[in-house]
């Protein structure tokens, strides 16, 4: 991102803060960024550990090159009919879930120089994914520029529809609640099976980690993976077994289908308000 660019937040909450944080990593001037965010005591801890420039008034949004819309849902129709008459040509980006593109465009007057993103939660830890969609009027300098805010809090991955972001919210963005209940679920058997509250947590944390770090590193397709640690006849064959017979895969991939059907539902609800 160039160095002279003025970003704006409208909301100082988690993902904006791990937005910020991530950038600040990334050696991106902070004074250069300015968080509108009506909680005082939220504005103060955020200039005071983050080093950004706070307010309580949108129009300080006008000096913004780039504008990420950090809010509730159901808060962004207000705020945007509140945002239209301060928008020249700057870039907007909105990371709140399920408010489609054509319906922001309107409740900001026809504005169409929007992207709307998908972060998910490991954000927090500069370890997340977010995809990407940009209406047909973003320039490539502004898509440039989305990515770059949007990488400081981890991977991205643009899309060729904006269909594909309710199956976005469904795997990455609903995703790692469903990684936290297996992680449970190994914590759980591991207590039961004698061993002690911190090896549990040891064990079940450290397995997934090491799973997925193995299968990211490896060119090899993770059913073979899989296949791999399953010798014939042995312990991972039983416990695969019962996870087979228990359904637990067609579990997680409904879990995932109706987790789409939510979101597209959400969208359909919010665009009406």
């Amino acid at each position: 991102m160039k160095l002279g660019c003025q970003l704006g937040f409208v909301g100082g909450g988690n993902m904006a803060q791990a937005l910020i944080v991530g950038l600040k990593s990334q050696q991106f001037t902070m004074s250069n960024i300015t968080v509108v965010e009506l909680d005082a005591s939220k504005r103060a801890d955020l200039n005071q550990y983050l080093g950004v420039n706070t307010s309580a008034d949108l129009a300080s949004m006008q000096a913004c090159d780039v504008i990420v819309l950090a809010i509730k849902p159901q808060q962004l129709p207000a705020l945007a009919k509140t945002l239209a008459p301060l928008l020249k040509q700057q870039l907007i980006i909105s990371i709140a879930a399920g408010i489609r593109l054509a319906d922001l465009s309107r409740w900001l007057g026809d504005y169409a120089t929007i992207i709307r993103a998908m972060p998910n939660t490991p954000a927090q830890i500069q370890a997340g994914v977010t995809g990407l969609y940009a209406m047909p009027n973003v320039n490539k300098t502004q898509i440039a520029m989305a990515d770059q805010v949007l990488s400081a809090a981890g991977s991205t991955l643009w899309l060729d529809s904006e269909e594909k972001l309710d199956a976005i919210t469904a795997i990455s963005g609903s995703g790692p609640a469903y990684v936290f209940y297996l992680i449970e679920a190994l914590h759980e058997a591991a207590l039961q099976l004698g061993l002690n509250e911190t090896q549990a947590k040891q064990l079940s944390l450290a397995t997934f980690k090491g799973a997925s770090l193995l299968a990211d590193a490896s060119n090899t397709p993770i059913a073979t993976l899989r296949e791999q640690v399953t010798s014939k006849g042995g312990t991972t064959e039983q416990g695969l077994l019962s996870l087979q017979n228990s359904q637990v895969k067609q579990a997680i991939v409904l879990a995932a289908k109706k987790a789409c059907e939510r979101a597209k539902t959400l969208g359909d609800e919010l665009g009406g308000m």
